[in-house]
């Protein structure tokens, strides 16, 4: 397993990717960064380009991308624009490669949730239809989508691994499969047995401490039990924090603890 941070947990409304994290990312011993694509795909070009040799200036590199859509490309009810959809994936896959990255999530609350009084079925066959569309370009990219199930209180959509699974299984396509969030699945309360069973699709593993989904400051009885289980069921990918942080610097330096459970 690899140890990564998703910097944009530790960014501010006025610079959301949370890139001034880069460097003390390296630093810390992180092996990647995570950045968010709905926030990278809001910079010019000349920005971008400049995101691009920070990171090769830092020598850390940028291994996967969450936040795929932002609010305003919707995916469910009735104002779902087809070719909008289409055109924002187009466009942030291509970013996203040029990152380097091989992994995007979709969690995506703001553009998935459901409208309130639209059909939850219907709108389960619309996100299907971004997942598809989505694959046609992440595919020829070579890069996995990882459905990130939510909690409650973020999302009314994909609130566990089995729903996230059916929703893999009713795409029916390679790019697709699953993130196993450790917050999200602690508040879900989520069994074990249940990342045992979808273990084979998991792609990709995020990571904060469920109180104040903060960065982890020492080891746990619990936490042993989630990465043993990854362990166990053959797991060797990456593994994001995505936490927030009062002191971000210190708490990025402290969490690196968790690589002792990766052994």
């Amino acid at each position: 397993m690899k140890l990564g941070c998703c910097l944009n947990m530790l960014g501010n409304s006025e610079e959301p990717i949370g890139r001034a994290f880069i460097e003390t990312a390296q630093e810390a011993g992180y092996e990647y960064v995570e950045l968010p694509l709905a926030q990278v795909m809001e910079l010019d070009r000349q920005e971008f380009d400049g995101l691009l040799a920070q990171l090769g200036e830092s020598g850390i590199c940028c291994r996967a991308c969450n936040n795929f859509f932002p609010a305003a490309v919707r995916l469910t009810g009735e104002d779902v624009c087809p070719e909008k959809v289409k055109d924002y994936i187009k466009k942030a896959v291509e970013r996203a490669s040029r990152l380097g990255a091989g992994v995007i999530v979709f969690g995506s609350s703001g553009a998935k949730n459901v409208p309130e009084g639209f059909d939850h079925g219907r709108a389960r066959e619309q996100i299907v239809d971004a997942l598809r569309w989505a694959d046609a370009c992440t595919s020829a990219a070579k890069i996995r989508i990882a459905i990130e199930p939510l909690n409650r209180k973020e999302s009314n959509i994909i609130l566990n691994l089995t729903e996230g699974e059916e929703l893999r299984r009713m795409a029916g396509v390679p790019s697709v499969r699953l993130l196993v969030d450790y917050y999200h699945f602690s508040m879900e309360k989520e069994e074990m047995e249940t990342l045992r069973r979808w273990m084979p699709q998991i792609a990709h593993v995020h990571f904060a401490e469920p109180q104040g989904r903060r960065f982890p400051e020492r080891k746990k009885e619990d936490y042993g039990d989630f990465f043993q289980t990854l362990r166990d069921g053959g797991y060797d990918g990456l593994v994001s924090v995505e936490a927030y942080a009062k002191e971000p610097e210190q708490a990025l330096r402290q969490a690196v603890f968790l690589r002792e459970y990766f052994a």
